[in-house]
């Protein structure tokens, strides 16, 4: 191991409401400046030393580079339009996918790509956030971004030619890759989200193809116009264009609809934050709004749409029941309602009048999503833990059938079992986790097991088929997922329970998990490891710093890590109706309370830790994980290394194939080599 570095400590003190907080690193957070140009190159070549001198990286990183790029097939976001179905093919040694069209879903059908990041950049660092094609299926909207920066351009391609047909327009992407673009009924133009240049008071705009001249149309009445997420869509008969609009990242939404035909036509306000529409699709003259005013699993309601249709005039088509509710779809004569239970999914279907249909056969413990409608067809994604996502497709009055489009590879996780288990948090709440491990394994404590777990942004750990992960168990050891409280995995009660003031609900959860985990002897605490990135990160930093004993290895990838200061960021503003600001008294003490950075404590036995950040970083600025290197690497009483690993990537949205292998490659090695597992190549 090479020399810790020292960094200098220079205090700076802030106060709120009365309390004063002093730290010695926040001159790291000046990207720029050259002390930390420096600072930052010296941790990285300290780090390349580390993980490059792991007698097993290599050979990691070869069977990681096998699993993840020779000879997988796989199509996401799969969209109708016109007698045109969209998609986003990833093909074997590929750094990114690809659009393509199809004719149909069945294997004769012919296939051609529209956009090809590749030819575009050799080096793999451009990327699709999105893209959205227009009613008919003639043209197609495409956001494209390079190194990570989520920073989108909107370019309109001519389906049939691959032709660029109208002027880029820059900056287009405000709502962090999701795609905020309505087309109009005619083709002749699209909405768009768009914010100012301190990424704050997005604005929905129109463009009509063939001209510059954007009009603004302001939308008045928002909750907080300054955090204020547009996500647009369009109604299939041309009648109308939706807003959701979301107040941060909270979960807090509100929708506004305007007519397509009238180009000067007024917004009005559909619903409220008050009614607690969070999911809205179009069918026919009917807008079906997913709602948690009645239950925190959700109902289904029907909205007749006419000019200036609100909420108070809906009527419940599918009431709430003992599942949560999560997307919504509907074809020309059903309407499709995904749902969850602790993380497995289910799907159900419906006539456009709420009639109960035959319900659809899902495996136990899987996932379905990308829930989509085209005409009378609605598409869907099923996978699991142990078999990759393959789309099923079903007309209206026919049985689901699989399609042609499947996740194609060599990549085998079916020889390993699938069991959930149960642990008591501190309060007494039951939190689900699915372990993913050998049949035969022992529970003697002797086998290694790496645990993750999200708990935010009512966002679920669903069953999801990840070819790396047998890289891991092909060492013996057990992969867990840990369902925790901040997630949506039973509704919105769940999210609740883990935001704002309830935080520290969705660490308890997860230590309870890993404590469970000991104590059933599915692994013992010298053979467990921690991993989870963004918020998932910041659990890893709470845990760490709350119960440095939890486990051996901690791996913190793109973590927001200092709670006081996160919100001083451009995205960090956004976060703060899931987190809670400090200018609030009683949430700055929660904050201060749970902050891994501010809770460092000097001489404590800290784990291994491995903190990543991306120098582009749109969602997590850079400095998190700097400032918290420096303080563990000060601080830490154990011996155990703390490494800073930093690319000039982003949040690992875009990432390419082999930036993927060398992260996971260094992720494995470093927490194998810190569990004493020596890497046994596969038979």
């Amino acid at each position: 191991m090479a020399a810790p570095i020292d960094t200098p400590r220079i205090p700076e003190t802030s106060s709120w409401h009365g309390v004063e907080v002093t730290e010695d690193y926040r001159w790291l957070e000046d990207a720029a400046a050259a002390a930390t140009v420096a600072w930052t190159a010296a941790q990285q070549r300290r780090t390349r030393e580390y993980l490059d001198a792991l007698p097993d990286r290599a050979a990691l990183r070869a069977r990681l580079a096998q699993l993840l790029s020779a000879h997988t097939t796989s199509y996401r976001e799969l969209h109708g339009a016109g007698d045109t179905w969209f998609a986003l093919k990833q093909e074997p040694n590929r750094q990114q996918p690809m659009l393509v069209t199809r004719s149909g879903l069945d294997d004769d059908a012919v296939e051609r790509v529209v956009v090809d990041p590749q030819a575009l950049d050799g080096s793999g660092q451009t990327t699709i956030d999105f893209f959205v094609p227009s009613p008919d299926g003639s043209r197609v909207v495409v956001s494209l971004s390079e190194h990570g920066s989520e920073d989108g351009t909107l370019f309109v391609y001519e389906v049939a030619t691959g032709a660029v047909v109208d002027e880029p327009i820059a900056h287009a992407n405000p709502a962090a890759a999701v795609p905020s673009v309505a087309w109009r009924h005619d083709g002749a133009g699209f909405w768009y989200g768009r914010a100012d240049a301190a990424g704050f008071h997005q604005q929905v705009w129109f463009h009509r193809l063939g001209s510059s001249a954007d009009v603004r149309e302001r939308l008045d009445g928002f909750a907080d116009p300054a955090i204020v997420e547009n996500l647009l869509s369009a109604s299939g008969d041309g009648r109308f264009v939706l807003d959701r609009a979301q107040r941060g990242d909270g979960g807090e939404w509100e929708l506004f609809a305007r007519s397509q035909s009238d180009a000067d036509a007024a917004w009005w306000r559909v619903a409220g934050i008050e009614d607690r529409c969070v999911e809205a699709t179009f069918a026919g003259d009917s807008l079906y709004l997913l709602s948690h005013a009645d239950s925190e699993y959700g109902s289904v309601l029907r909205l007749r749409m006419t000019a200036g249709a609100t909420v108070a005039d809906a009527t419940t088509v599918v009431p709430a029941g003992s599942r949560a509710l999560t997307e919504l779809a509907a074809t020309d004569r059903t309407l499709w309602v995904a749902d969850i239970d602790g993380g497995p999914c289910g799907l159900r279907r419906f006539g456009l009048d709420g009639a109960e249909l035959p319900p659809v056969e899902i495996p136990p413990i899987s996932t379905v999503s990308e829930l989509a409608a085209s005409g009378g067809t609605a598409v869907w994604a099923v996978e699991s833990f142990t078999r990759p996502a393959q789309w099923w497709a079903c007309r209206d009055g026919d049985t689901p059938a699989r399609t042609a489009l499947g996740t194609t590879g060599a990549v085998e996780l079916t020889g390993y079992q699938v069991t959930r288990e149960f642990a008591t948090s501190a309060d007494g709440t039951r939190v689900p986790m699915t372990v993913l491990a050998a049949p035969d394994a022992p529970r003697d404590g002797s086998r290694p097991a790496l645990l993750t777990g999200y708990g935010g942004y009512a966002i679920s750990l669903t069953p999801t088929f990840r070819p790396e992960v047998l890289a891991w168990l092909e060492q013996g050891g057990s992969y867990v997922v840990a369902n925790l409280r901040g997630g949506g995995e039973y509704g919105e009660r769940w999210h609740r329970q883990g935001r704002l003031a309830h935080k520290q609900n969705c660490f308890d959860d997860f230590i309870a998990c890993a404590d469970h985990l000991v104590a059933t002897g599915i692994t013992g605490r010298q053979r467990l490891a921690i991993m989870g990135g963004s918020n998932g990160g910041l659990l890893m930093g709470a845990v760490l710093t709350q119960r440095p004993d939890l486990a051996r290895a901690v791996v913190a990838a793109v973590p927001v890590m200092d709670m006081l200061r996160v919100e001083t960021t451009a995205n960090g503003r956004y976060n703060v109706t899931e987190f809670g600001s400090v200018a609030d008294p009683e949430l700055f003490a929660v904050l201060r309370g749970y902050s891994p950075y501010h809770n460092v404590r000097d001489g404590a036995r800290y784990p291994a830790v491995l903190l990543t950040g991306g120098e582009f970083d749109p969602r997590v600025d850079a400095w998190h994980p700097k400032k918290m290197a420096a303080r563990l690497q000060a601080a830490t009483g154990s011996g155990e290394p703390v490494l800073l690993r930093m690319e000039s990537g982003g949040h690992g949205v875009g990432q390419s194939v082999g930036q993927k292998v060398d992260l996971v490659a260094d992720y494995y090695a470093f927490l194998l080599n810190r569990l004493a597992v020596e890497y046994r190549p596969p038979r």
